[in-house]
């Protein structure tokens, strides 16, 4: 959907994606710190998305391990399909991290960051002006009962 003021609830956003099993084997000295494989792509902001999806080039490149079972996924224009999903992909963006398991994507280029990255992540939304940004920038802020 479009506005005045562009594309709404959806815009792009620099994003590291790192093997998390690397990142621990580098720092229990199993392997170098220059070891670990990392990569920064473009990553969609998608308010409609639930999940981090991912590149098959990127999740190959870093080493990501697949759990054993398939997801079935339903895209936007309706269309349905069984995907492969990642393990260990630890999220950097806008100075948080997290691990999040990653839809796997074959012929996409950039990523897809949902709902759950962005709530773990403590980041909200300002669609208007096409940006993210920490609700505290302090710290993560967690709701809890």
């Amino acid at each position: 959907m479009r506005s005045k003021y562009g594309p709404m609830g959806r815009f792009a956003v620099d994003i590291e994606i790192v093997n998390n099993e690397d990142l621990v084997r580098a720092k229990h000295g199993f392997i170098d710190a220059s070891q670990v494989r990392r990569v920064t792509i473009k990553g969609w902001v998608d308010t409609g998305a639930a999940y981090l999806v991912l590149p098959q080039s990127v999740v190959d490149e870093i080493g990501l391990p697949l759990r054993p079972k398939k997801l079935k996924v339903r895209y936007a224009d309706g269309r349905r399909a069984t995907r492969s999903e990642a393990d260990e992909a630890r999220v950097f963006l806008l100075g948080r991290d997290g691990i999040f398991r990653a839809i796997v994507e074959p012929k996409r280029d950039t990523a897809l960051i949902g709902a759950i990255v962005l709530e773990d992540l403590d980041l909200l939304i300002d669609a208007k002006n096409q940006k993210l940004y920490p609700r505290d920038p302090e710290s993560v802020f967690a709701e809890i009962e």
